[in-house]
């Protein structure tokens, strides 16, 4: 039977424990309990002028591309470039999948051609913080031609790209299946009480995305929350805090909401 093919797509910005975060990501790509029956490529994108030693990329096996600037967004198009594969998924460089999330996927997508994800979210001193349940781009996989049709991520967005590029996949009526642990709600009675998230997911994607649990216990989703990531500086940051509500503004002045 002939391997299906699958690009995943990996972001890197240039910091002290980058190499560390490559290896890790990279590293439970490679350990999923399926890739085998993937032919992959994994492509990391890095600011330009930062590629790391080429004895890292060759070690962890891995394509290099420079963005044309420093935004997570640039660095997300310069990969989707060299996309020619079946599938692409995503996966930032300081988050991991456990070794199901491919098998989990592949099954997912079956009944829609986009899948995401929940998170299990840790700190730095790998302390367990939380479930996470909006649909980061660590945990989409999909049919290339819906990376095709929904096209590039916006670089006008420093922070709230992931909800613009969802927002676009809205107007097109992609469908999404978001993968969730066994033992989580999807019945809608009981989802908004306990996982007001998980409503969210439900609610502000236009009504286009379905829960469907997957046979683990844990999101099958690795996420670190760590002092230079977008999310915690907007938490720690005013400046930064203004640039995300002009960006929310700006999501609601486009969809009516903003996309999840």
């Amino acid at each position: 039977m002939t391997n299906k093919s699958l690009t995943v797509i990996i972001p890197s910005r240039f910091q002290p424990q980058q190499s560390v975060f490559l290896e890790k990501a990279v590293r439970s790509i490679k350990k999923q309990t399926i890739i085998n029956d993937y032919d992959l490529t994994v492509i990391v994108s890095v600011d330009k002028g930062r590629s790391p030693e080429k004895s890292v990329t060759e070690s962890l096996g891995v394509k290099c591309v420079e963005s044309r600037k420093a935004s997570q967004a640039s660095a997300l198009n310069a990969a989707i470039e060299f996309v020619d594969t079946e599938f692409a998924a995503f996966l930032e460089d300081d988050d991991e999948w456990y070794p199901q999330y491919l098998e989990a996927a592949t099954q997912a997508i079956a009944a829609a051609p986009f899948i995401s994800s929940t998170q299990l979210e840790f700190d730095e001193n790998n302390v367990l913080l939380r479930i996470n349940d909006f649909p980061t781009p660590s945990g989409w996989f999909m049919k290339s031609d819906v990376l095709r049709k929904v096209g590039m991520f916006n670089e006008d967005y420093r922070f709230h790209l992931d909800n613009d590029w969802l927002g676009r996949a809205g107007e097109l009526k992609i469908q999404r299946i978001h993968m969730v642990e066994a033992t989580a709600p999807i019945d809608a009675r009981y989802i908004s009480g306990v996982r007001p998230w998980l409503a969210n997911v439900l609610k502000y994607s236009g009504g286009l995305t379905r829960l469907a649990r997957h046979s683990q216990m844990i999101p099958l989703v690795r996420r670190l929350r760590h002092s230079e990531a977008g999310m915690e500086k907007i938490a720690t940051c005013p400046d930064f805090r203004k640039i995300s509500q002009h960006e929310c503004n700006r999501l609601v002045e486009r969809f009516g909401r903003i996309p999840w």
